[in-house]
């Protein structure tokens, strides 16, 4: 499962989670920092990748549109870059599943 972590989260992430997600990118790698949601939305979508966030925007995006992107939601408030890499850590059995369910759009994840 390729990830495209928005700009509300480090790009330091895509580092620190390539040994569970290879190939995942950071909004800013990919000229998307500034972008439109719906541009970061159809980025995510051509390019298969699910969409990280902790903005309720592309939840509600997920709801419109329905997937692919499938979308990530961190419902985590403003937590330290390490306490993300924890989070998901913790949840990469969920990942697996998330990823390997078609009908799934969105995981929430909490703390």
């Amino acid at each position: 499962m390729k990830l495209l972590f928005d700009q509300n989260l480090s790009p330091r992430l895509v580092a620190l989670l390539i040994d569970l997600f290879p190939g995942s990118a950071h909004v800013r790698d990919v000229g998307l920092a500034s972008a439109d949601d719906l541009v970061v939305w159809e980025h995510a979508k051509q390019g298969g990748f699910a969409i990280v966030s902790k903005d309720a925007d592309f939840r509600q995006l997920s709801f419109l549109h329905g997937f692919p992107p499938k979308v990530v939601w961190l419902r985590v408030g403003n937590r330290a870059t390490a306490d993300i890499h924890t989070l998901v850590h913790a949840h990469g059995a969920d990942f697996v599943a998330f990823d390997a369910d078609p009908m799934a759009a969105l995981l929430i994840l909490t703390p």
